[in-house]
């Protein structure tokens, strides 16, 4: 057996493959034609539909065939949305990159780290080492902290069940409850900061993305030496606050 199939869930796969066929001729095949061309026993097959049905994978029409649920359609939706917000944001930062003349940046959240979607670089030799596939620590960043502050303090608990942090300079929070409560505080203005915890000698401001149920997908960031944040801190945070507005509208 490949290590590929060591796991491999044989219901998933029918189901995979009753959504292939569903898919290219929706409306064509009932119960019956789905069995024989898949060679799937009717049996097997009429569990298998029922269960799609109800977690709306597949819908029913009134003829008895098959065609693809609402669930499906809504994936589908997610799932170019998610590429539609990374061609917006390099066109709505670019704008803000301009103004500021700073890097911006966007991540979205998987658990307790932080997933770097775009980057819109300043013109300045100081490059971010932030790159679109990079991961960092959300705890440690503007960007994580800002998207953890939308989320139950259930979750909170969750995701960090010790009570020390892993800490990424000198600055960055290594206590739970630190952490928790600039959370708190992080919710109700608005926006996160990441004073020199994640690279020293450097500051961010970031804000969070909304989808339409009200929910944080991503978040956006601008990054820059602490000289420059001296200058730039109020139009910095505000720039970053509109952006992340802009593009919870447009997303």
């Amino acid at each position: 057996m490949t290590e590929e199939r060591k796991y491999w869930v044989p219901a998933l796969d029918k189901a995979n493959r009753v959504l292939s066929v569903v898919s290219q001729e929706p409306g064509k095949y009932k119960l019956i034609d789905l069995s024989r061309r898949l060679d799937i026993n009717k049996s097997s097959m009429f569990s298998l539909l029922h269960t799609m049905e109800t977690l709306q994978w597949v819908k029913k029409g009134a003829d008895d065939t098959y065609s693809l649920g609402e669930v499906i359609a809504v994936l589908g939706s997610l799932m170019i949305r998610q590429f539609d917000l990374q061609d917006i944001f390099q066109e709505e930062a670019a704008g803000v990159r301009d103004r500021l003349q700073e890097t911006i940046q966007l991540a979205r959240r998987i658990d307790d780290h932080i997933l770097y979607l775009g980057k819109v670089e300043a013109p300045t030799p100081v490059r971010l080492q932030s790159e679109p596939g990079m991961r960092l620590a959300a705890h440690a960043t503007a960007l994580g902290k800002v998207m953890l502050a939308q989320l139950p303090e259930a979750e909170w608990e969750r995701l960090y069940p010790g009570r020390t942090l892993a800490k990424m300079t000198p600055r960055t929070i290594d206590d739970r409850s630190e952490l928790f409560a600039e959370l708190t505080e992080i919710r109700k203005q608005g926006y996160a900061l990441d004073d020199e915890e994640a690279v020293i000698g450097f500051q961010c401001v970031a804000a969070p993305i909304y989808n339409l149920a009200g929910e944080a997908i991503a978040a956006v960031s601008c990054s820059m030496p602490l000289h420059q944040w001296e200058q730039k801190a109020e139009a910095t945070r505000q720039e970053i606050v509109d952006l992340a507005r802009r593009l919870s509208r447009l997303h």
